[in-house]
């Protein structure tokens, strides 16, 4: 299984327009950050989790050649709104994507891009994304995606819940400020976690660091990334802090693991 950060900033991307810190005047490629997703090939597939507004610029750098299919951890424009274009994807593999969403995903996208659901709406122009929303339960078992057994693990995002997945040994969690112990019973195990890590200081919705480090303890992956950072991190500095078993992402950034 191969993993690659296509992004791991938070909403507003790193650097932030018009900020003058340090960290956004930065010149090092690591400091520079797209919104958050991943591109996941496991078992012969090729999937993304989320399709951030720089969706198009991510697929352009490493060269994806072909998407099987989506799943979606909820529906924030910075993981939501590069959806129109898996459309270039359509055009080259001559087939429909599934996208893979829960209840409150699924509404959002039906009700925020309805001509891509009302298959009986006209349109007059270029072509649209060829999709097909698939919904999946937060709370409920593991799925099957064109192969792939996924195992939702829903985690708290302030007042809503997301879904974080968990696909083999790897897990991506992202968007959460709190991980109940239900969930965290189904992230033991894993060789790669990919966890939300937003600031140091506290946040309504996202985990700070110290609350990462701890998260990260608790699962006791063979190594975690941590992803979502916003410029409160320079990397080099911030990468000092860490434990061994535990980094920060950058955008670009590809883990390999390897079956025994």
């Amino acid at each position: 299984m191969q993993l690659t950060i296509l992004g791991c900033g938070t909403s507003s991307g790193v650097p932030l327009v018009l900020c003058k810190c340090q960290v956004c005047r930065s010149k090092d490629k690591k400091n520079k950050r797209l919104r958050a997703s991943v591109w996941v090939r496991l078992k012969g597939k090729s999937f993304l989790i989320d399709t951030s507004p720089d969706f198009r610029q991510q697929s352009l750098r490493e060269n994806i050649k072909r998407v099987d299919f989506v799943l979606y951890t909820h529906p924030h424009a910075d993981h939501l709104a590069g959806i129109d274009d898996l459309r270039s994807f359509n055009f080259v593999q001559k087939s429909n994507i599934p996208i893979y969403a829960h209840e409150w995903t699924e509404r959002e996208l039906r009700n925020r891009y309805p001509y891509l659901f009302q298959k009986n709406t006209r349109l007059v122009g270029g072509g649209i994304a060829q999709l097909d929303l698939i919904p999946f339960d937060l709370d409920g078992p593991e799925f099957i995606a064109q192969g792939i057994t996924i195992q939702p693990i829903p985690v708290d995002h302030g007042t809503q819940r997301v879904a974080g997945f968990r696909f083999g040994k790897a897990a991506y969690i992202t968007d959460c400020n709190h991980i109940s112990g239900k969930s965290l019973e189904k992230l033991q195990g894993l060789s790669l976690l990919v966890l939300d890590c937003l600031r140091f200081q506290s946040h309504d919705t996202h985990l700070t660091f110290d609350q990462a480090l701890d998260y990260a303890r608790l699962i006791n992956a063979k190594k975690t990334v941590f992803t979502h950072l916003s410029h409160d991190f320079d990397f080099k500095k911030a990468s000092r802090l860490l434990p061994k078993n535990i980094a920060l992402a950058y955008d670009g950034l590809t883990v390999t693991l390897r079956s025994k």
